[in-house]
C-alpha cells in the first residue's frame, strides 16, 4: 500500500495543510486508538510535543480523536521525543505520540507514533492507520459512557530528566567542566540544561526562549555555527546542539570544530568494545555514513551494518542482530541499553563519560577517523519525478562508472521534504564533487 502521508519518521506536512490540519489529525487519533484498543482494560495514550504554535492545535485534534475511542489521554507538554519513548513504556501506555517535525521550521509540524514497547510503528502498523483514516466511517467509536477522559502529567519533565542521569555512569561527575548545550528553541529548552548542571557542569545554554516560531530558526543541531561561535567565546570544553525534539545532536569541540553522528557513534562504539560492553560485533549505520566510519569499524574487526534512512530503519535493524549501537551521521544516535529510539542528550553523555574517564580534550577523543570526502546537495522537486527521466539514470550510471570501487554514490527521495538528495563519496575529492554536480544539474532539468 503506498504512503499517502506517513514518511520516514511518522506524519510530516505544513501546518493547516494536509495532512496536518485538525480534521485530518483528529481521524488519525481515531484510528490509532481504534486499532490499539484491544482488552478490558483502561486504555491509555501519552502525547508529548515541541515548542512550535501549531503544536496547540494538533495537540486538541488527536486528543479528541482518541478520547472519542475511549483512550485516556495523558499530556506532557514540551518534551523531547525519547521522553515520549521512555514514558510511554514507564507509564505502561498502549501508545504514545510526540508531536514534532524535528529540524524543520516551525511552520510545518509532524506527529510520531509509539507503540506499546516504546518502539516507533513499523511500516504495516502505519499502513493500517492510514486504511481508517481514508475511510473513517469504518472507525470504531466507544459508546458514550466510555469516552476518554484528558489529564495533564505535570512531571514528565522531571521523570525524564533522572532517566536521562541514570544512563551517566554513578561514579563519574561533570565537575569542571564548561559546557554550551543549544536547544533549538525547541523540547529540551528546559531538561537538556538542569540534567546537565545537576551532573555537575557548568552550563551555558542557548536556544532556551521558544516563542512559538523561532525553532529551529539558526540554531539547533542544522546550524551548529551557533554553538560553535560561543564554545570559542566562553572558552567552553563542548558545545551540545540539540535539534527541535532533542532525538538528535551534533556536538562541537573546544576549539569549534563540528563533531557529526558518525564520529559520535565511532567513539561510543569503540569505546564500549574496549570495556566488553558492545553488542552484536558493531554497529548499524545507515547509507549516508562516511565510508571513513566503515573503514575504522573495520580495523577493530568490527561490523558496519547499512540501512535505509530513518532512524526506525536502524532500530530494526538493531533488534534483529542483537546490536546496541546505531544510528545516523546527521546525529541520531540510538542506544538500545538506554532507550528505544534516538536520544540527543544521552548520547552526549555517553560522550562526556568517555572524556571524563580519559582526561584530555573534546577533539583528542572525538576524531575517531578521517573522513571521505562526502558531497551531498539537495534538489527541490514539484509534481514531477525527475529520477525516472533518461537523461538522469544515464548521468547517474555514469558517475557510478566514473567513482569505481573507489567510493559510493547515494540518491534518493528525502522522507520529509519534497527534495531529492544527491550524495558521493570517495578519495578523490574533486571527482566526487564533479560527479554530484552532474547529476544535480540532470535532475534540476527535470524537476518540474
Amino acid at each position: 500500500m503506498d504512503k499517502e502521508f506517513f514518511g520516514t519518521d511518522g506524519v510530516r506536512g505544513k501546518a493547516n495543510s494536509y495532512p496536518m490540519r485538525a480534521d485530518t489529525v483528529l481521524k488519525i487519533g481515531m484510528a490509532a486508538g481504534a486499532l490499539y484498543r484491544r482488552g478490558n482494560h483502561r486504555h491509555r495514550v501519552v502525547i508529548g510535543k515541541d515548542t512550535r504554535l501549531s503544536g496547540y492545535m494538533v495537540e486538541q485534534a488527536l486528543t479528541a480523536g482518541f478520547l472519542s475511542t475511549g483512550m485516556d489521554v495523558f499530556l506532557f507538554g514540551p518534551v523531547p521525543t525519547p521522553a515520549v519513548a521512555m514514558l510511554t513504556r514507564s507509564m505502561r501506555a498502549d501508545l504514545g505520540v510526540m508531536l514534532s517535525a524535528s529540524h524543520n521550521p516551525y511552520h510545518d509540524n509532524g506527529i510520531k507514533i509509539f507503540g506499546p514497547d516504546g518502539y516507533k510503528l513499523s511500516d504495516d502498523q502505519e499502513n493500517e492507520i492510514q486504511k481508517l483514516v481514508l475511510a473513517p466511517d469504518t472507525i470504531s467509536l466507544a459508546a458514550s459512557e466510555h469516552i476518554g477522559r484528558a489529564k495533564r502529567i505535570e512531571d514528565a519533565q522531571a521523570r525524564y530528566i533522572e532517566f536521562v542521569k541514570s544512563s551517566f555512569p554513578k561514579e563519574l561527575t561533570l565537575d569542571g567542566l564548561r559546557v554550551v548545550v543549544d536547544c533549538a528553541n525547541g523540547a529540551s529548552y528546559q531538561v537538556a540544561p538542569t540534567a546537565l548542571w545537576e551532573l555537575g557542569a557548568e552550563v551555558i545554554p542557548v536556544g532556551v526562549e521558544p516563542n512559538g516560531f523561532n525553532i529551529n530558526d539558526e540554531c539547533g543541531s542544522t546550524h551548529p555555527q551557533k554553538v560553535a561561535a560561543q564554545v570559542r567565546k566562553m572558552r567552553a570544553d563542548i558545545g551540545i546542539s540539540l535539534d527541535g525534539d532533542a532525538d538528535r545532536c551534533i556536538l562541537v569541540d573546544e576549539n569549534g570544530n563540528v563533531i557529526d553522528g558518525d564520529q559520535v557513534m565511532a567513539l561510543i562504539a569503540t569505546s564500549w568494545y574496549k570495556q566488553d560492553l558492545l553488542r552484536g560485533d558493531g554497529l548499524v549505520a545507515t547509507i549516508m555514513s562516511n565510508l571513513g566510519l566503515e573503514r575504522l569499524m573495520a580495523s577493530h574487526n568490527l561490523t558496519l551494518e547499512r540501512t535505509r534512512v530513518g532512524d526506525r530503519y536502524v532500530v530494526e535493524r538493531m533488534r534483529s542482530g542483537g546490536f546496541n549501537v546505531g544510528g545516523e551521521q546527521s546525529g541520531h544516535v540510538v542506544l538500545s541499553d538506554f532507550n528505544t529510539t534516538g536520544d540527543g542528550l544521552i548520547a552526549a553523555l555517553q560522550v562526556l563519560a568517555v572524556l571524563v574517564q580519559n582526561g584530555g580534550s573534546v577533539s583528542d577523543i572525538c576524531r575517531m577517523f578521517e573522513p571521505v570526502p562526502q558531497v551531498l546537495k539537495n534538489v527541490r522537486y514539484g509534481a514531477g519525478k525527475p529520477l525516472e527521466q533518461d537523461p538522469v539514470i544515464k548521468a547517474i550510471a555514469a558517475a557510478e562508472e566514473k567513482l569505481g570501487n573507489s567510493g559510493r554514490l547515494v540518491i534518493r527521495k528525502s522522507g520529509t521534504e519534497p527534495l531529492i538528495r544527491v550524495m558521493a563519496e570517495g578519495d578523490n575529492a574533486d571527482l566526487v564533487t564533479s560527479v554530484v554536480d552532474d547529476i544535480v544539474a540532470e535532475v534540476q532539468r527535470h524537476a518540474a
